[in-house]
């Protein structure tokens, strides 16, 4: 038994969409969630600027006394998920892109063809083609970067005929001519617009990482025998920057819940 929390972070708000999944699975644990409102997006960021973000969040994190850390970023994870765990090896530290990468391999085959959708930075790592080529080189796999849908979800801006607009530029051409049938959201805000896509693409099939991580999550806890019973923890959910729309989404997620909303400040001159 371990009832300290488990740590979430990400860029912003898109991952708080991985705690409904969590609560639902894994409803005795606690969180401590940082999202980095006041820096957002990274996606466009240089790979030492997310380094250096990334790694200042990771030691408030230990220093709140967490027991694990998920990094529901997919553009963190890309970056830094080796850095961040050899900085803390003590403290098990999961990224959202490998429970993806294995739903694929387990459940496409080469009759499919898998768009990887994602921030400029994701796409351009190649993260998720060379997990998902290792464990099945057979696989047809297409990848675009959609570096505008995290500025308009951070705004608010979902139900939207500009959301709509901006899907279909960056998806419409991307999905007929490569024949999608399979398509990751390879960033947690995208989960947020996942009705627009099923309306604009109706039929398509769409792999959520926000979901995956949670086997992850429950894994981890299984092996280091962590899992909590009774605690008293509140959830906490910190923000460099507190929004109207961070604020509003963990309302909603947290519906008649008792948590925590906090202002943590970094020194954004940290490089």
């Amino acid at each position: 038994m371990d009832n300290r929390p488990i740590g979430f972070f990400d860029s912003g708000l898109g991952g708080l969409t991985c705690i409904p999944f969590l609560m639902k699975a894994l409803p005795r644990e606690k969180i401590i969630y940082f999202g980095d409102t006041a820096r957002t997006p990274y996606g466009s960021k240089a790979p030492s600027t997310i380094m250096a973000f990334s790694m200042q969040i990771a030691d408030f994190l230990v220093h709140n006394k967490v027991k694990m850390i998920v990094i529901a970023c997919n553009t963190v994870t890309s970056t830094c998920l080796p850095d961040l765990q050899a900085r803390w090896p003590e403290i098990p530290i999961v990224g959202i892109i490998q429970p993806a990468v294995d739903k694929v391999a387990r459940n496409c085959t080469t009759d499919n063809n898998i768009g990887i959708i994602g921030t400029k930075v994701t796409i351009k790592n190649r993260t998720y083609n060379a997990l998902i080529e290792m464990l099945d080189p057979t696989l047809n796999i297409y990848a675009t970067p959609c570096p505008t849908f995290v500025p308009l979800i951070e705004e608010g801006i979902i139900q939207h005929e500009i959301m709509d607009l901006s899907i279909k530029y960056y998806l419409d051409h991307f999905i007929s001519y490569n024949k999608i049938d399979t398509l990751v959201l390879g960033c947690t805000h995208y989960p947020l617009i996942r009705k627009n896509l099923e309306k604009l693409y109706p039929g398509l099939r769409i792999i959520d990482p926000s979901e995956e991580i949670i086997d992850s999550i429950d894994n981890v806890l299984r092996k280091y025998d962590i899992y909590s019973e009774n605690s008293d923890f509140e959830n906490t959910f910190y923000a460099s920057d507190l929004s109207e729309n961070f604020i509003n989404m963990i309302n909603r997620i947290f519906e008649n819940s008792e948590f925590k909303v906090a202002f943590k400040n970094f020194d954004l001159d940290v490089l």
